[in-house]
């Protein structure tokens, strides 16, 4: 028996003490960070939303074993904030539609959450109205015509149901119920609500994808609306996508468990903690790029320098290479090689330790640097 099929559904509780101490903390530190970012320059400020964002949307999509273009997202994210920032390209419908869909959520945190805004997200999710080669119902609720909503895993023949959610007949009783209370105003803590709001939607799972990233652009519209800001500085889909295990196994458990959400709460609070202190990684790395660029402001380099270095400056995955520079770049092998050197030779950048075909190159420590 799962949850939603309990008499007294959708009547939530839990333990106010035990959670007590962790929400107590979990505010503190999401209160401290809001300061800080506060306390930034505009410009280093939204650097940090621009990571943060691009990350957020990066991490939600991968959960779902979908895999964006960085370099797109980015660029769809400060194209629609009005970020004055260089090397934007175009962006495929779907990186659009996922930026849509997240900047309309926090964007607009103190607007109602409406069944017609929540239609106009999956659709902007599902442009062509697949989900690859299966057709969807996209922008309204799942029918069921193909059989009842399941999350299944396992081969063919031997699969596994770990949860089957409420009938489409009963969706829209369950989404009214759920709205009704999302746009309430309560005594609840908001992080709570936030909480509960990711529980009840993707436990009632009304469309027919898509809910996975639905739900976290929910409850980032929630914890922005703790925060009264829209601005975001931590990603909760980042650290659920690291957490993407024990994420999933609380939830089922969860699920199947009773109306006393206690350990998912506590869960919850706990994941977000960690997702503001993992936001601080974001912080020192925008600043560390303020700090480079203000040591080799002089130093006359050329667009392909300037956007490769850049890259290496947002969180550059893997050891670069002139062939990941040429790649980058747009640039032939010859050119990189060149720009390479160049940079070697103004002390910006410097070869790691090894050689020949696996020569590879990192970011000069500015600290022992000297500019003559």
């Amino acid at each position: 028996m799962y949850i939603w099929q309990l008499p007294d559904w959708p009547r939530f509780h839990w333990d106010q003490d035990k959670r007590a101490n962790v929400l107590a903390a979990t505010r503190h530190e999401q209160g401290r960070l809001v300061g800080r970012m506060e306390a930034l320059g505009f410009q280093l400020r939204e650097e940090a939303e621009l990571r943060t964002l691009t990350q957020d949307v990066l991490k939600s999509s991968e959960i779902e074993g979908e895999l964006l273009d960085h370099e797109q997202v980015r660029s769809s994210i400060a194209r629609r904030l009005g970020m004055d920032v260089g090397g934007l390209i175009s962006a495929d419908r779907e990186v659009e539609g996922v930026v849509e869909m997240m900047l309309d959520a926090t964007r607009r945190y103190d607007e109602p959450l409406t069944r017609e805004r929540l239609f106009d997200w999956h659709a902007s999710l599902f442009p062509t109205g697949r989900s690859g080669m299966t057709q969807i119902r996209a922008g309204a609720w799942r029918d069921d015509g193909s059989g009842p909503m399941q999350v299944i895993s396992g081969p063919v023949g031997k699969e596994r149901i770990y949860y089957e959610a409420p009938p489409a007949e009963r969706l829209d009783t369950e989404m009214a119920a759920f709205l009704e209370w999302f746009n309430s105003v309560s005594n609840a803590d908001p992080v709570l609500k936030a909480g509960l709001a990711h529980l009840w939607f993707v436990t009632i799972q009304p469309f027919d994808d898509g809910n996975g990233r639905i739900v976290r652009a929910v409850a980032d519209m929630a914890l922005a609306r703790s925060e009264r800001s829209a601005q975001r500085f931590y990603s909760m889909s980042a650290q659920i996508r690291h957490e993407r295990d024990d994420y999933y196994h609380t939830l089922e458990l969860t699920q199947k468990g009773t109306m006393d959400v206690t350990d998912w709460q506590v869960w919850f609070l706990g994941c977000l903690a960690r997702a503001i202190e993992g936001a601080q990684e974001t912080l020192s790395s925008v600043l560390v790029k303020a700090r480079f660029w203000d040591h080799f402001a002089t130093e006359p380099l050329n667009e392909r320098q300037i956007k490769v270095i850049n890259r290496m400056l947002q969180g550059f995955e893997g050891k670069l290479t002139s062939s990941k520079w040429a790649k980058l770049a747009k640039c032939s092998q010859d050119t990189a090689h060149r720009d390479i050197l160049d940079l070697i030779e103004r002390g910006v950048l410097e070869k790691n330790p090894g050689g020949g075909r696996s020569t590879s190159y990192g970011l000069a420590d500015i600290r022992s640097t000297s500019k003559s």
